[in-house]
């Protein structure tokens, strides 16, 4: 993700999660500026653009990042457009960050009503640990906490 993509992402974001506070412009050049890993998936590539190339007039599908510590790391998010939703970006995505995370535990936080994103990392490697109530807000959603052992 470069800085440049910030404005479609945060419009895709509100459109994804608008009952859960998207995230804003700002809060994802703060996640670019710590120095996280993004990525981004785009339509007219058909794979993750590296910034460097993304073609002009392309459409951002999907987006992705992960905070990383010493010992673990955290998906901070996962968005895939509507409209490519199924199309696998979400698994491409998803296996992006945990290569990114390497050889470190890795969390994350999903609506308990969200049967595929459970689904697509129950099938990668991540067991449910606990449960959030209301941990959505304003909606006052639940959240499963999930990890993904290191190794």
């Amino acid at each position: 993700m470069r800085w440049w993509d910030i404005p479609a992402i945060a419009a895709l974001e509100r459109m994804l999660f608008a009952e859960d506070s998207p995230w804003t412009e700002p809060m994802f050049w703060s996640e670019l500026a710590a120095g996280h890993h993004y990525v981004v998936w785009c339509a007219a590539a058909g794979q993750q653009a590296d910034g460097h190339a993304q073609p002009e007039n392309s459409v951002i599908l999907g987006y992705a990042g992960l905070a990383t510590g010493p010992d673990d790391a955290d998906v901070q998010t996962i968005g895939v457009a509507p409209q490519a939703q199924g199309s696998g970006i979400g698994r491409a995505l998803l296996r992006d960050l945990l290569r990114a995370a390497g050889h470190r535990a890795v969390h994350l936080e999903v609506r308990t009503d969200n049967a595929p994103a459970i689904a697509l990392y129950e099938s990668e490697g991540f067991v449910r640990i606990g449960l959030r109530r209301r941990y959505y807000h304003p909606s006052g959603a639940d959240a499963y906490t999930m990890l993904r052992p290191s190794g």
